[in-house]
């Protein structure tokens, strides 16, 4: 291409909050602890965003956003900025604004937080608004408006990004007591006018333009969704007092709403133009492109880590240079969802690391890409170059093929996806063996990562404590772990991880194929970060993972230990993927790789084996017309890692803080003896709907929120419990927490668990004799 364009400017939607060495979340935890004043806490968000503004010009970034840094969420931080405070944290936020904002994230002891959950497809976690016909809303634009200000003192051309009304709207959901048919999208126009004045108060502020994230427009809608949509910009569009308005979608194509968001009286919009929404494209060519109107076109895939095909960018971008007035060049959707920085990891090949692209990489090919369509390609010749030499060096490379992988992967059959026998069959075989009582009381798998336990590993990794000396220490917290399990009375006992830095990094590190990052953090929720992997090449297990530890900790011990393991789903959903193949494809050699090791432990005695698959549903694709394919591969790689086992080894699943209504049938088809699932902070909604589906298996729905520290009564879980026997039969009922408590300290875990034990045990007693 050497068509010159208007100069084109580079952008991005947002960028990592953490800081290098994750600043934003030993300052957030310091202030939890009382170790940080809140005005530090405040400084070191105020540092992190002024060099993430200049990491982002001094790479050629024309356009910085700000309102994207949250300290702990952005959709919570749009809950404030609306006056969208439940009634039950309303108190809090009067009496202290900041420790208002973290109890809405986290609770306290007294009071429940807002319920979390995934963000559209991604692993990020949001926290849901709370609604109801009684809401009132009232613009507090102070964080927004600051943070303009800060950039624009700073002398960067800011963009303030917020989240869009109507996908604010879409995401919530009826408050506690509202009646669950309630829809909060019919409070649209009462929420009008507080946008109406946070973007007055931002064009007095400065700002040019302003971005309204609206991604919820990519998933189906109906026509009465894109008419909210329709109205919602034509008002927006319609004020005398605002910036210009940029309305941003990502994620999918727009499909039905192209053309709603196309007419709309705005100045311009952001659309993805990756391979996940390349239909984007033909779709604004037919609805005949944007004339007089701005296009920030998102080439750059702000959710993977290989680096952009700098050619097949700059021919998409060409190609919308006719279907707009102006086109700039950006990610596909904010940067937070990638690592910061590539180059810092030195332990990996530096051939391969030159495959990646981090936060500070793409940022480069954006601006690299915005100056090849402003100048032309011959501008940027020695990019262009140096990318043919990297994708050529990625194709060809030994780690992305392996004969004997691909040969095994081809000769799966049906059979070896399926259970020899039916489910009765397998529940009375694993009932007569594993002899528990009803309601059976089990954990997710991790206790506390301790202090001690991450010092042990980051000593063995540098060499001040030997494998011998490490393995000890393992030995110890097992121990530990196993006793306190076996004294408060659970039933079937895990070993408790204490070997494992993360659910998926663990065995990423054990399989080939694989390659952790050292420096490669990604925010999941609030202060959680995780370091995804990444997966580069064909997949295979060479030696057990699991078996060590998993009969150790059953030699300590006459009740059942679990084995714990992560399912294929998840090890793809939580590492960066490969995307030069179908993602089935990968799934599967995952699954296989996994199926050796369940094998391995049902031969060393292990009776229930948990694979996890808490990302099945985020993965979910976000049009329904995908659906079927997508359930269709992720279900039959759980069943082959799975299905080998003999009919009395119990396989248990577990979900996660995700929507599961819409996939009961895949959960169904996942044909595991036993599920898990979160359910405190939904208050049981997941038992509901799994009965309402006929669901025939055994059940797990929590009955502890672990991602709140505080400690529930042992009446709560009474009353989670009887509520769950409304729907689920005591004997297809188990108890267990939400989710595994890695995150929280022994001082919560200990009591509620205990209370959870005691709970069920008093359930258990006032359970009829027929059930007993």
């Amino acid at each position: 291409m050497t068509t010159e364009s208007a100069a084109a400017r580079a952008t991005v939607h947002g960028y990592p909050r953490q800081g290098g060495n994750r600043e934003l979340k030993k300052a957030v935890e310091g202030y939890w602890k009382g170790r940080v004043t809140a005005d530090a806490l405040r400084e070191t968000a105020r540092e992190l965003r002024r060099s993430n503004w200049e990491q982002l010009v001094d790479a050629g970034v024309h356009e910085v956003p700000t309102g994207d840094f949250s300290l702990y969420d952005h959709v919570l931080d749009t809950s404030v900025m609306v006056g969208a405070v439940p009634a039950r944290h309303r108190a809090a936020v009067e009496a202290d604004a900041l420790d208002g904002y973290f109890a809405m994230a986290r609770g306290t002891q007294d009071v429940a937080p807002l319920e979390m959950t995934k963000w559209f497809d991604t692993n990020y976690h949001y926290l849901v608004p709370e609604l109801g016909p009684d809401s009132a809303f009232s613009a507090t634009s102070d964080k927004q408006v600051a943070e303009l200000k800060e950039a624009l003192a700073l002398g960067h051309s800011a963009r303030p990004v917020l989240v869009g009304p109507v996908t604010y709207l879409l995401l919530a959901k009826p408050a506690p007591g509202v009646a669950e048919d309630f829809e909060p999208l019919t409070l649209l126009d009462r929420l009008l006018p507080v946008y109406a004045e946070v973007l007055a108060d931002l064009r007095a502020a400065g700002a040019e333009w302003v971005q309204l994230d609206e991604p919820a427009l990519v998933q189906d809608r109906t026509p009465a969704e894109l008419n909210a949509a329709a109205r919602a910009y034509r008002e927006l569009g319609g004020l005398a007092d605002r910036p210009k308005l940029l309305v941003a979608s990502y994620f999918d194509r727009l499909g039905e709403a192209l053309p709603v968001l196309a007419k709309a009286p705005v100045e311009g919009l952001a659309l993805d133009f990756t391979d996940a929404a390349a239909a984007n494209l033909a779709d604004l060519a037919a609805v005949g492109g944007l004339p007089g109107k701005r296009l920030v076109a998102g080439v750059v895939d702000g959710r993977n880590i290989w680096i952009n095909d700098h050619q097949k960018s700059l021919t998409t971008l060409g190609t919308l240079l006719g279907l707009a007035d102006q086109v700039d060049v950006a990610a596909s959707c904010s940067l937070l969802h990638v690592p910061l920085d590539a180059a810092a990891e030195r332990d990996i090949d530096p051939q391969i690391r030159r495959w990646l692209a981090f936060a500070r990489q793409k940022t480069a090919e954006i601006a690299t890409l915005a100056r090849g369509l402003s100048q032309g390609t011959g501008a940027i010749a020695a990019e262009l170059a140096a990318n043919r030499a990297d994708l050529a060096s990625r194709a060809s490379s030994a780690i992305t093929n392996d004969p004997a992988v691909r040969a095994r992967t081809a000769a799966v059959t049906e059979s070896d996806t399926r259970r020899a026998q039916p489910y009765a069959e397998r529940a009375a075989a694993q009932r007569a063996h594993l002899g528990l009582p009803p309601l059976p009381t089990t954990t997710i798998g991790s206790f506390p990562q301790t202090a001690e336990l991450r010092t042990a590993r980051a000593d063995l990794r540098a060499g001040w404590l030997d494998k011998a000396g490490y393995e000890e220490r393992i030995e110890a917290e097992i121990r530990e772990v196993i006793a306190f399990q076996e004294k408060t009375g659970l039933d079937v006992l895990v070993h408790g991880e204490p070997e494992r830095n993360d659910m998926v990094q663990y065995f990423a590190e054990q399989l080939t194929g694989y390659l952790a990052t050292q420096h490669g953090w990604v925010q999941s929720y609030g202060t959680r970060y995780v370091r995804p992997p990444v997966l580069a090449g064909d997949i295979s297990r060479p030696v057990p993972m699991t078996v060590r530890w998993t009969t150790y900790a059953q030699r300590q011990t006459s009740r059942p230990v679990k084995g714990m393991l992560t399912g294929p789903v998840t090890m793809l959903a939580w590492s960066f993927v490969r995307d030069d193949q179908p993602l089935a494809d990968t799934a599967r050699q995952v699954a296989l790789a996994l199926r050796d090791e369940v094998a391995d432990l049902e031969a060393a005695g292990t009776s229930v084996i948990q694979v996890d698959e808490p990302a099945l549903r985020e993965t979910l694709p976000l049009r329904a017309d995908a659906h079927a394919a997508y359930l269709a591969w992720a279900t039959e790689a759980f069943r082959l890692a799975t299905a080998g086992v003999r009919p009395d080894t119990q396989i248990h699943t577990h979900m996660c803080y995700a929507e599961f209504g819409d996939i009961l049938r895949a959960i169904d088809d996942l044909d595991a003896d036993v599920i898990s699932l979160e359910a405190a902070r939904s208050h049981m909604q997941v038992a509901d709907e799994l009965a309402g589906a006929g669901y025939p298996r055994e059940v797990g729905p929590g009955v502890y929120d672990i991602h709140s520290p505080r400690v529930p009564e042992e009446a709560e879980a009474v009353t989670l419990i009887e509520r769950a026997l409304l729907s689920v039969p005591a004997d297809r009922l188990w108890i267990n927490p939400d989710c595994g408590l890695k995150t929280r300290g022994w001082g919560e875990v200990r009591p509620a668990l205990e209370h959870m034990a005691a709970a069920a045990r008093r359930v258990r007693g006032s359970l009829p004799r027929a059930e007993s």
